[in-house]
């Protein structure tokens, strides 16, 4: 029930917001943090069971939708006559890859990331030679989705799983210490390609940089996020403990946008593009505190209990945190809350004893005495 935490802290918000029906509207977008964990608590089945097959066929459906949005992109490409290499440029990458089928591309991205980490799994795990070549195909087919979606905080959030998630999970001893030399050379190969495509480079280094600036950027009509932010340091100082309330963001947003004169971000009604920021703007540092704590309570039990599947996910969740909004739109809700749900209640249909506990292991004695304790 963690995640209905968050929902209840909107909920409380609602009592001293200055906009209680945008408060009310947001408690109803935001009813999947508390309906998806009522749902697997009362369905009676063994979602261990279910959570790879799950998992490859969320994994295979991305996969075909990315092979989709490049045959349009190549239609395009030939019905203008233009030159192969145009799908590099910025008229088919990130959201102009994704608008076909009307996905933003950051939360595209987290859906793929998610996906390639459990296809990397199964590629390591498997022994048939068939499958192992088919597992290869749909991995190389999201990673050439995540790169054309271009979105950085999810890039980076890959590069941590392949990199941190995979060798302290899945390998041991010499295994995980050549995959750790393998992945790092690979990273460093494709941020080298990366730096050699000009609108590539642009996308994930230039407009990285531009945003991370308090200065204005010359000939650029959007302002950096940093400026945004440090202008709504400002407004979270005046109510540092429970913030403005639920539903106020955007109107205090607009305001203070308008006051020190980021007209595209005012008229563009922008939010504060970071679920940290956001929270704190809204429920103060009790929210802040409240959604740190549902996170660390995940990355514990990820540990603990060596779900790679559900440490991944989290290492996602918490890296776009910081790029987007992620618990004001149901794009965001729903990838949230029923895959945070989902992976807590497989980690305590295994721990949890189903029936009398004569002929267990030992290990398995000893895992259910912790998960007690727990």
């Amino acid at each position: 029930f963690l995640p209905a935490l968050l929902y209840m802290l909107t909920v409380f918000g609602t009592f001293y917001s200055s906009d209680v029906s945008q408060a009310f509207m947001d408690c109803e977008k935001q009813l999947g943090l508390l309906l998806f964990p009522l749902i697997f608590c009362v369905i009676p089945l063994n979602f261990e069971k279910y959570k790879i097959p799950l998992l490859k066929a969320f994994g295979l459906t991305c996969a075909l939708l990315i092979l989709y949005l490049f045959f349009d992109a190549w239609q395009l490409i030939q019905y203008n006559k233009l030159p192969f290499s145009t799908i590099l440029t910025p008229a088919f990458t990130n959201h102009n890859f994704s608008s076909p089928v009307e996905l933003h591309a950051t939360y595209f991205s987290m859906y793929i990331s998610l996906s390639l980490a459990a296809y990397l799994y199964l590629l390591i795990y498997s022994k048939k030679r068939k499958e192992r070549i088919f597992y290869s195909i749909i991995c190389l087919i999201l990673f050439s989705g995540l790169l054309q979606l271009a979105s950085r905080s999810v890039f980076l959030a890959t590069l941590l799983i392949i990199n941190v998630s995979i060798p302290f999970f899945l390998l041991k001893g010499k295994m995980r210490k050549k995959f750790i030399f393998i992945s790092a050379c690979f990273s460093l190969i494709v941020i080298g390609l990366l730096a050699t495509s000009r609108s590539l480079r642009t996308r994930y280094l230039t407009t990285l940089r531009q945003d991370l600036t308090l200065a204005g950027v010359p000939q650029n009509l959007s302002e950096s996020r940093m400026r945004r932010w440090h202008y709504m340091g400002e407004l979270i100082r005046q109510r540092p403990v429970l913030g403005y309330g639920s539903g106020t963001e955007v109107d205090l947003l607009k305001n203070n946008y308008f006051e020190h004169r980021l007209y595209n971000s005012f008229l563009h009604e922008l939010n504060a593009d970071n679920e940290y920021i956001s929270l704190l703007l809204k429920n103060g540092i009790v929210g802040l505190f409240v959604y740190v704590f549902v996170l660390f309570l995940g990355f514990k039990y990820a540990i603990r209990y060596k779900d790679f599947f559900f440490f991944s996910f989290l290492l996602i969740i918490s890296v776009v945190s910081i790029s987007e909004n992620i618990l004001d739109v149901n794009k965001g809700i729903f990838f949230f809350s029923f895959f945070f749900s989902f992976f807590m209640k497989v980690i305590s249909d295994q721990q949890l004893p189903s029936g009398p506990v004569t002929g267990i292991t030992p290990a398995g004695l000893i895992s259910r005495i912790r998960w007690a304790k727990d």
